[in-house]
């Protein structure tokens, strides 16, 4: 392959890489004390921290956030928030390809009338489906249930524990 070839080849896969990131979402980073790891590659957030993704917004005490792939993780009295979607919890790894959120350690989360807890979640905002485990409580307006599972889907209104 010549040489004149090879340039142009890696040229246009740099150009594709830089067009695609371009159209992806970008956050947007606040913290008290904000690094790089270039090892790594990831910012390294301290006190304060918020990082916002497209119209979701995740608070804590201190993060690690990957641009290029779009993911958090979060720990530190946590907050995860989406339209009526309120999630607080010890911490919080968000996977934004996967449209996903694991959330531990005294979960809690609102939505209208509902309110849960529980000792952790993960919420899929494809599915709409969050998925309760562990000393789940539900108040759905009034109506408490308490059990070790519960699905609950924000575009239905409705969950079924197991």
């Amino acid at each position: 392959m010549s040489r004149k070839l090879i340039v142009f080849l890696v040229a246009a896969v740099l150009c594709l890489g830089i067009a695609a990131t371009a159209h992806a979402a970008k956050p947007v980073i606040k913290a008290d004390n904000t690094s790089f790891d270039f090892a790594r590659g990831m910012y390294v957030l301290k006190g304060n921290v918020s990082v916002e993704v497209n119209n979701r917004l995740i608070t804590a005490g201190e993060a690690r956030v990957k641009v290029l792939s779009l993911e958090v993780w979060g720990e530190g009295g946590i907050t995860l928030t989406q339209d009526d979607i309120y999630f607080t919890g010890d911490n919080v790894y968000v996977n934004g390809p996967q449209n996903s959120a694991a959330i531990k350690g005294g979960v809690t989360f609102r939505r209208g009338g509902v309110y849960i807890t529980a000792d952790e979640a993960d919420f899929n905002w494809q599915t709409k489906q969050g998925v309760f485990r562990n000393n789940v409580q539900i108040d759905d307006n009034g109506q408490q249930i308490t059990t070790d599972m519960l699905t609950y889907n924000v575009a239905t209104n409705t969950y079924q524990t197991e």
